[in-house]
């Protein structure tokens, strides 16, 4: 099975997203999923079932919308086959507001094979397979500390997220009066045992509770000698220990600290697709700051840039959701292109009067601002990545950049 490019990853969370945000007036969305291995005679027997078992919805409207969308689906089926990781069909009577519903279809390929056959139906579609499709599986354990306090966490594909925060008791290298010196290091040696102890039960407890097919392995960050101390203490749970990959200086060891040690690690990590996008990000910040001249931002720069070749490799947030409209006056030559950004299920914008001569103005374009880029990259010759917003880097880029910047060939003074 051939790996989805990121633009595909974007096209399928996309369709997602305008899924979710479809909605039936009554249980009248169905959701149907085929597996590569169910017959499609098979279907069309259970479908038709559905069909004859609908007559009995006292909502005549209801009834009415239900089979409609069965015979669309049967339809489409009788000329269909079923791809390798199977097939799943979207369609039902979905509110268009003003009291109106449309009868709509989506069919979705998925980038990995559906399991087991299901008809669902329902006032929405029932994504949750699909969803978990967006989910990383690869989970790497995070824990950093010192004597003082400790923060453990997982990674999960792209996002860090810290589950237990720990602090000790144990006692400053100042003794109080009237304790011998061996005493008190005696005493201190205990409690930061017992400290270490509690991490790595708590440690344990986060990391085992990971699906250990999915578990990659654990990074310890922390001072020296602390983290030494720890890893050569034996505190993990027996499976746990084996799984510690290695041991990073890092200085933070509150929740901060676990970026840092994701950071420090990006050697073991650098195959992970967090550490690939980072080091993109990082080397568009060193373009923008240098006097190279070879970094840009911004839709109507970058667009110039790829235009006339120039753009080595597009950086576009998987999060932006923009469209570009080309509106023209009704009346006289007046045109105006411009981009903007959209949620699901947004109308289009107001259009409003020609600033020349008054007339009405109407959208006669409507593009994705990300399908049309990546096409000129593809003529181009460009490299387009898209950047999760899960990292630090990643947020920065939809939020201070707009979602697309470029890093360029040659310096063009655009």
């Amino acid at each position: 099975m051939a790996e989805q490019s990121s633009h595909q990853k974007y096209e399928f969370k996309k369709k997602l997203e305008s899924l979710r945000g479809k909605k039936g007036r009554g249980t009248e969305l169905i959701s149907l999923y085929i597996p590569p291995d169910k017959q499609i005679s098979d279907v069309v027997s259970q479908l038709r079932n559905e069909h004859s078992q609908a007559s009995n919805i006292k909502s005549k409207l209801t009834k009415t919308n239900v089979q409609g969308a069965i015979d669309s689906i049967m339809s489409r089926l009788r000329y269909g086959t079923v791809p390798e990781n199977g097939i799943v069909y979207f369609t039902g009577a979905v509110d268009v507001g003003a009291n109106k519903t449309n009868m709509e279809t989506t069919i979705v390929e998925p980038p990995q094979p559906i399991i087991t056959y299901r008809y669902h139906c329902d006032s929405s579609f029932f994504l949750t397979p699909l969803e978990e499709m967006l989910k990383e599986a690869k989970t790497y354990g995070l824990l950093v500390l010192d004597r003082r306090e400790a923060t453990v966490g997982l990674l999960t594909g792209k996002q860090i997220e810290a589950f237990r925060k720990l602090t000790s008791t144990v006692p400053g290298k100042q003794r109080k009066g009237g304790q011998s010196a061996h005493r008190f290091q005696q005493l201190r040696l205990i409690a930061i045992h017992d400290f270490y102890k509690r991490i790595g039960d708590a440690a344990s407890e986060v990391f085992l509770a990971v699906d250990q097919k999915d578990f990659e392995g654990v990074l310890i960050g922390g001072p020296s000698p602390t983290k030494e101390e720890f890893e050569s203490g034996n505190f993990f749970h027996h499976e746990i220990e084996k799984k510690v990959l290695g041991l990073f200086d890092v200085a933070y060891t509150d929740e901060s600290g676990l970026p840092e040690l994701v950071n420090a690690a990006g050697e073991r990590l650098e195959d992970l697709d967090l550490m690939v996008e980072k080091k993109l990000m990082q080397q568009f910040f060193r373009e923008l700051v240098s006097d190279s001249g070879k970094a840009t931002y911004g839709e109507d720069n970058v667009r110039e840039n790829l235009i006339i070749g120039a753009v080595d490799i597009l950086l576009i947030s998987e999060d932006l959701r923009a469209v570009r409209e080309t509106v023209k006056c009704t009346s006289c030559d007046y045109e105006q292109k411009t981009s903007r950004e959209f949620k699901p299920g947004d109308s289009s914008s107001p259009t409003g009067n020609c600033p020349k001569c008054g007339s009405y103005l109407e959208i006669t374009e409507k593009v994705d601002v990300v399908d049309q880029l990546s096409e000129i990259c593809d003529q181009m010759g460009t490299r387009v990545e898209f950047i999760s917003t899960d990292f630090e880097e990643g947020s920065q880029l939809l939020k201070a950049f707009g979602g697309v910047v470029a890093i360029l060939r040659f310096n063009t003074g655009i």
